[in-house]
């Protein structure tokens, strides 16, 4: 007897020491659209993530358990990833190959008007599968990182600017942001396409204004979050693509192509309740419906 007593206790202290590296959220909604003109419909979300650590390696992984028709048989996976150190690098495998093509095109699609959706991608072609490894090196008060692609980093802050500089074949990326005078500002330079965003509060509303003209302000009214949003129009993109290397010479595309997005606005009030559930009401002008959430996060 005391042999078996002595076996369950060190099998308890082992499965809860496996289960100690481990940690579950997830988070689950059901919402109802009246779809402007169009038929109502209701829609539902359920999400668990899990997240394992064992020394200084991290899996992540991800479900989608809405039980749907189209969920292969009610779960489907959402993520799934490895992070480990190996000396001074650092190896980032994504195991997940997303599939985030958008099956409302404009093709197919006339409950918005003019037929436009979302600006959502038209068909997925690229593997998001990958295997990572960076190196990042202290120099004085700078970052430099050097990845698997031949791309280096250059990061740091100075004097309030938090500053990247990233090198790539004919496509150097730099970043900058900085708080001046009360404002937030971000400034993006991608291949010479240049973007920026400038936030503040005024009167406790929070505002952000975009170079691509979008607009959000965020405020609080008798206990509830109040958020407007404008997101301006967005062209048709066509998939960009280039040439294989070494033994592989086919095209790899690089971004998917993307329908055209009418510019729209919307209008947001939620509210967390104390069952620790959340509500929000959303109106859209794109197709002037009425979404109604009720979504819990643990």
């Amino acid at each position: 007897m005391k042999k078996l007593i002595a076996l369950f206790a060190v099998t308890t202290l082992a499965s809860t020491s496996a289960i100690a590296g481990v940690a579950l959220s997830g988070g689950a909604s059901v919402t109802y659209d009246d779809n402007g003109s169009s038929a109502s419909s209701t829609s539902y979300d359920a999400d668990i993530a899990a997240t394992g650590t064992a020394g200084g390696t991290t899996v992540s992984l991800g479900w989608d358990v809405d039980g749907g028709s189209t969920q292969g048989g009610g779960i489907s996976q959402t993520a799934c990833s490895i992070v480990t150190a190996v000396g001074p690098l650092t190896v980032t495998a994504d195991c997940y190959n997303e599939d985030n093509s958008d099956p409302v095109n404009d093709t197919a699609y006339t409950g918005m008007p003019n037929g436009d959706d979302d600006g959502g991608v038209i068909v997925d072609s690229t593997d998001d599968r990958s295997v990572t490894v960076s190196m990042d090196a202290p120099v004085g008060d700078a970052t430099i990182g050097l990845d698997n692609s031949g791309n280096i980093t250059v990061s740091g802050t100075f004097s309030g600017v938090t500053i990247s500089h990233t090198v790539k074949a004919g496509a150097d990326t730099t970043t900058g942001s900085a708080a001046i005078a009360g404002m937030d500002i971000s400034v993006t330079n991608d291949a010479g396409a240049t973007t920026w965003s400038v936030g503040t509060t005024v009167a406790g509303t929070a505002v952000t204004l975009g170079s691509d003209k979008s607009l959000s302000a965020v405020m609080g009214l008798s206990g509830n979050e109040v958020t407007v949003t404008h997101v301006a129009e967005r062209a048709a993109a066509t998939a960009t693509a280039n040439a294989g290397s070494g033994a592989s010479t086919a095209t790899i595309n690089n971004t998917n192509a993307t329908d055209q997005r009418n510019a729209y606005t919307t209008l947001s009030v939620s509210r967390d309740l104390t069952s620790g559930a959340a509500l929000a009401a959303t109106w859209n002008s794109l197709d002037d419906s009425l979404t109604l959430k009720a979504s819990v996060a643990f």
